[in-house]
């Protein structure tokens, strides 16, 4: 087994490959739908890691972007291996992920994109005489497939190695605790506060926007360094809220004041929701992004107010976080190991849910009905009452996040009306592959700056 504590580790993302000689490194892929795959010829010291998120492209693809399919990124894998002088008769696979989204009917399988994955990817291999010396699919679980390139042994690992007695000692929080907890978290800036309301009542006010905003230093550098980030391709360097205002937008400022704003609220403990170093708030950024992406798709509400809601939406895990960390290994077997959904732990072991936590929250600062629904009901979405649409849009951002782009927090979401769920919010559950795609290509396509995390 590859012991991924003692030595450097590069992480490969979804829809990238990477092939290398013998080095003191080791490739590692977070997988839950996607299928990653390892392929290895030790005796010329070659090897390599493919992050495959779709089984064939949904439409017309860019050269670029052939990776990201089983059925063009796998020949261009084989082909790398080989100019690098592996011999194909001689490599080896080991294929892990590919999991269900969730429990599917017979005539919803067109959900189960891993377990087709999959299948393309065993097809290609033995079509090329290509040995699977390990395989680890299916099923509902998330992993990490890890490549040693010292050595050119594949490995299988939970995300989090966690001992079977660990959390075994905690101690539940009383409601009295838990209440205290709550009334502790400060609010969120007012000028986060500001721009919700102002979105809600559709009003831009960006020159109002840009005076508050040069007023909090903290924030303001926060902004200028989100609008140099390669997302934007602005080739003239920003150096001021005015000049970020004028190059990227009003829109981009008003999503970018929010982010910054959230930043520090969402960046708390690593022990706890969040599986890596800034975790809980990557899921709520990468969540914004995706509840954006899909109101666009689907016309259903605004996007300004989809990205807002879904920004917010696990806005509870901030109460809760010091109690998850102290029990971490109990929430990682319940939500990993075995399936449950995050909430049903949470309100066993804790005594509430997240999504009850935030609605706390949200009534505090007498947030929008709309998001206060979105952060209620986003893992029970037809709870909603007000914006209905709204919250099963939040839900299916939620859940594309935890299972295409796994490794960032705990959590584990119902799928059991999955196939109902998206066609409230207008998508029939054969256009949910293009979707996926195109979320997960904005994802890949938002760095962060460095040090923002």
């Amino acid at each position: 087994m590859m012991t991924r504590n003692t030595v450097r580790k590069r992480i490969v993302p979804s829809g990238s490959q990477v092939i290398s000689g013998r080095k003191d490194q080791a490739l590692e892929a977070c997988l839950g739908t996607c299928l990653g795959v390892t392929l290895c010829d030790p005796d010329a010291y070659v090897g390599g890691l493919a992050h495959f998120v779709l089984p064939e492209p949904t439409g017309a693809v860019e050269d670029g972007h052939l990776e990201r399919y089983a059925s063009t990124g796998l020949p261009l894998f084989i082909k790398g291996l080989c100019d690098m002088g592996a011999e194909k008769e001689r490599l080896r696979a080991c294929l892990a992920g590919g999991a269900l989204v969730g429990p599917l009917s017979e005539r919803d399988l067109i959900l189960d994109i891993g377990g087709r994955t999959t299948d393309v990817v065993e097809d290609l291999l033995k079509e090329e005489g290509i040995v699977i010396s390990k395989r680890e699919t299916s099923g509902f679980f998330s992993c990490c497939l890890g490549l040693d390139l010292r050595t050119f042994e594949s490995s299988v690992e939970p995300l989090c190695e966690v001992s079977r007695h660990a959390g075994e000692g905690f101690k539940k929080p009383s409601p009295e605790e838990v209440d205290s907890a709550i009334d502790r978290v400060r609010p969120i800036p007012q000028i986060a506060l500001k721009m919700i309301r102002m979105m809600r009542d559709n009003k831009q006010g960006l020159q109002e926007i840009s005076r508050e905003l040069r007023q909090d230093q903290v924030i303001s550098a926060k902004v200028i360094r989100l609008s140099n980030s390669a997302y934007f391709g602005v080739k003239k360097r920003i150096d001021s809220v005015d000049q970020a205002l004028v190059l990227i937008g009003g829109k981009n400022l008003l999503q970018l004041v929010l982010i910054a704003s959230l930043h520090d609220f969402l960046t708390i403990n690593e022990e706890g929701y969040s599986l890596c170093k800034g975790g809980l708030f990557r899921h709520a950024l990468g969540t914004a992004i995706t509840s954006e992406m899909l109101a666009g798709f689907t016309k259903k509400t605004s996007a300004d107010v989809a990205y807002t809601a879904g920004l917010l939406h696990d806005i509870g895990k901030v109460v809760l976080d010091q109690y998850v960390a102290s029990a971490f290994p109990l929430f990682y077997r319940g939500t990993h190991e075995e399936g449950i959904e995050l909430t049903e732990i949470e309100r066993e072991l804790l005594g509430l849910s997240h999504t009850e936590a935030g609605r706390r929250l949200a009534q505090n600062w007498d947030l929008p009905k709309n998001l206060e629904e979105a952060i209620a009901y986003h893992h029970e979405p037809e709870g909603a009452t007000v914006d209905a649409e709204l919250t099963h849009l939040v839900y299916m951002a939620d859940l594309m996040m935890s299972r295409f782009l796994v490794g960032q927090e705990l959590e584990r979401l119902n799928t059991e009306k999955l196939a109902s769920r998206l066609r409230t919010i207008g998508i029939e559950p054969k256009e949910f592959p293009a979707v996926v795609d195109s979320v997960s290509q904005k994802i890949a396509e938002f760095p962060l700056p460095n040090g923002f995390i």
